[in-house]
Parts: structure tokens; C-alpha cells; sequence
């Protein structure tokens, strides 16, 4: 059976849990937060708030529910936490050299309700589908994965005014944002690694340059690199 109880979860995830709290205004904020943390730490087969309820005791669907999508917390402000947190660590302290990972995850979803949900090309079924996107940032020191930043693509098919509207931005935009957060952070990667989607796309690439940085992309062949610095270029040719 993968039913468990909260109160089964090890002291040291009431430790982690508690180094939150002050981002959490209430009881039943820090609950709900232990509460859904335990469910992605789970066994359920899917991360979804039913079957998390379903596998837990002494867990409230309609509860678990509120704390996600009416309470009034951060998950950018949870985020940076748990990255002050790390590197009070030994173990996952985040040192300069890293190399800094840009990526986007694709998933099918049904229904329109979701922030960011349309037909869109996902990578993990390699076609067009309904589902959603997300941009991420990970570091590498040889050793570790670790996440560091993520945000939902809006594609312009999901917002009232397509590409005219003020929220859309492409995904080598919310890269370089990330991209950003982390330099802002005085995090140091000593060098970004991209796939064809970001190494294809020359004002991307150049913006890397802007920021000194160092990078190693994938290209397609037809792709010229008019403009870029070699020196901080190394590049895959897929024609290869």
C-alpha cells in the first residue's frame, strides 16, 4: 500500500519544512505546505493534488487545494529560501565554475484553466499537443543536478491579445531572465550549456556574450554565427 501519514515523514523533513515558516503567514499555510511537499516526495504515480490527497491520511483535498491556488504565499520567495538554505550547507553549497544548464520541459495536459496551457510542440513527445511548458535553470558541478529557477511559457495561442500581449515572451527571453536571477544571486557558472532550440538563436547567443559568458550550444548547420565572439563560442554541429 503507498497510503501514508504525514506524521510518518522523518524529523529531518520537519526540520526542512520549518526553515519556511516565516514565508508562511498561518497554521494551516505551513500545514498545507509540509502536506503538499510530502506528496511530491511520495509514491504517487502522479503528482496531482487528487492522488496526493488519495495516498495521504489526515489530508484534505479542498484543503491541499486552497493552499496552492487561493493562499496567499510566494513560490519565488519559497524558491530563494531553499537556495539561502543550500548554501548554508557543506554538501549542496553552490560554488563559482558550474556550468549553468537552460533548458524547456514540455507535458501534456488536458483542459485550458492552467496558466500556459495550449497546443504547443513538446519535446517529450517529439509533436504538437496540448500541454505546457516550462523553462528551467539547473547547475552541474561535475558531482550534482541541482534546480535552480523555473517558469511557465505562455504560448501566444493562451493569452487574449497572441503575440501583441504584454505577457508573452518567447523562451530564449525567459531563459535570459533566469539567466539573470542567477548572475543577480552572484552565483559564477563558468560555462551555459543550451540546446539547438537557444543555440540556433543568435540575439540569445549574443546577449550571452553582453554578460561575458561562456557557452557551449547546439547548432544546426544551416545556422550562421555572424557576430559572435568565437573565443566564448563552442558549438555541436548536428550536419557532423
Amino acid at each position: 500500500m503507498r497510503e501514508t501519514t504525514p506524521a510518518a515523514m522523518p524529523p529531518c523533513f520537519d526540520r526542512w519544512c520549518n526553515r519556511f515558516d516565516a514565508l508562511l503567514k498561518t497554521q494551516a499555510q505551513k500545514r498545507g505546505f509540509k502536506h503538499y511537499l510530502g506528496g511530491l516526495l511520495g509514491e504517487s504515480e502522479r503528482k496531482n493534488l487528487t492522488q496526493m490527497a488519495s495516498n495521504s491520511f489526515d489530508v484534505v483535498y479542498h484543503s491541499l487545494h486552497h493552499f496552492l491556488t487561493d493562499a496567499p504565499w510566494s513560490a519565488e520567495k519559497i524558491n530563494e529560501r531553499r537556495l539561502e538554505v543550500m548554501n548554508k550547507c557543506s554538501q549542496t553549497k553552490i560554488k563559482k565554475g558550474f556550468s549553468l544548464i537552460i533548458d524547456d520541459s514540455g507535458h501534456r495536459k488536458s483542459g485550458n484553466f492552467t496558466d500556459g496551457v495550449g497546443r504547443q510542440y513538446l519535446g517529450v513527445i517529439g509533436k504538437t499537443d496540448n500541454g505546457i511548458v516550462v523553462v528551467t535553470t539547473h547547475l552541474y558541478d561535475g558531482v550534482r543536478n541541482i534546480p535552480l529557477d523555473i517558469k511557465i511559457y505562455q504560448p501566444a495561442s493562451s493569452l487574449a491579445q497572441g503575440k501583441e500581449d504584454v505577457e508573452f515572451k518567447k523562451k530564449p527571453s525567459i531563459a535570459l531572465e533566469l539567466i539573470d536571477k542567477s548572475i543577480n544571486r552572484g552565483y559564477q557558472a563558468g560555462i551555459v550549456l543550451v540546446d539547438a532550440g537557444y543555440g540556433n538563436n543568435t540575439p540569445f547567443l549574443l546577449e550571452l556574450e553582453k554578460r561575458k559568458l561562456k557557452y557551449i550550444g547546439v547548432v544546426a548547420c544551416k545556422h550562421k554565427q555572424s557576430g559572435l565572439q568565437t573565443r566564448h563560442f563552442s558549438a555541436h554541429n548536428k550536419c557532423e
